[in-house]
């Protein structure tokens, strides 16, 4: 079997599961990664030659636990599934990933971020991300119609794990995506909403994380921050105000509650807290 008859055969495995199109690249690419490190015929590789490729992302290409694992996710999909073959996943473990919590931007520095935002087109991004906690690629692939104004609501189709939500429509939203259409006025044959470069396609998760740090740029924010940050301060924002935390997986499109779980960490539980300490009644020796 060849290389690309190997990764053909890959391809139609994921597919046949359903799995994300991006399940479908990530894969490939970190397999023909595998294949241009190890330069040896598919049926001679082995767990030697996993393990060598995996001490080179982590020795030489300084690569993070994670991103690691998900090559080692991707070979071990690849040998299972893909070749049908038998291996000793005890010679080939995953990293462990330090339980690490992200940086979690404040609303005033939210407020700040948006207020320094003076492209229309880059205002509605940031807004849709942080008003309606959206992906960046949630973004992306959002059509005109997706934008309810009479409900009030963002029809998400497709999400992360395929899974179609409706997200909240903020009126501050609305009016900067309308300040948005009076400004470009956007025509898109599919209908996009933000449509790329000369109306081929949509705007790129790429458009969108440069006009993020753009405005970025312009504050003095010093926070490790991405598109992504928005959605993690929408998420503890809300629950900060008392919203449900099952309401909240719904509006992010969670599959598993315990992904929503996650924001209860972020959250400033020491606020208006008294320490039993300063309570405590000293007492003369």
């Amino acid at each position: 079997m060849t290389e690309q008859e190997a990764l053909q055969k890959m391809g139609d495995d994921i597919r046949l599961r359903n799995l994300a199109e991006s399940t479908y690249k990530n894969y490939t690419r970190n397999v023909r990664k595998f294949f241009a490190f190890c330069k040896r015929p598919i049926d001679e590789l082995d767990e030697t030659d996993i393990r060598r490729f995996l001490k080179y992302l982590i020795n030489e290409k300084k690569l993070a636990p994670r991103s690691v694992n998900q090559h080692s996710a991707a070979i071990r999909f690849f040998f299972a599934v893909g070749l049908n073959r038998y291996m000793n996943y005890n010679q080939i473990p995953m990293m462990k990933i330090p339980k690490t919590l992200p940086d979690v931007l404040t609303r005033e520095e939210v407020s700040r971020l948006i207020s320094v935002c003076t492209n229309p087109k880059h205002k509605a991004l940031l807004l849709l991300a942080y008003g309606s906690g959206l992906r960046s690629g949630e973004i992306e692939a959002l059509r005109t119609k997706d934008i309810d104004s009479k409900e009030m609501r963002v029809f998400v189709k497709g999400g992360k794990n395929k899974r179609d939500h409706f997200a909240v429509l903020s009126q501050t939203t609305l009016e900067a995506l309308r300040d948005y259409w009076r400004a470009y006025r956007p025509s898109s044959p599919e209908g996009w909403l933000f449509p790329g470069f000369r109306n081929v396609g949509h705007l790129t998760r790429a458009a969108i994380a440069l006009a993020f740090d753009t405005c970025v740029s312009r504050t003095n924010i010093t926070k490790e921050v991405s598109p992504h940050s928005l959605r993690h301060a929408f998420a503890t924002h809300l629950l900060e105000d008392g919203v449900e935390l099952m309401k909240i997986k719904e509006l992010l499109g969670h599959y598993r509650i315990s992904s929503t779980m996650v924001y209860l960490h972020l959250v400033n539980a020491t606020k208006g807290i008294i320490s039993p300490a300063d309570e405590m009644v000293t007492q003369d020796a």
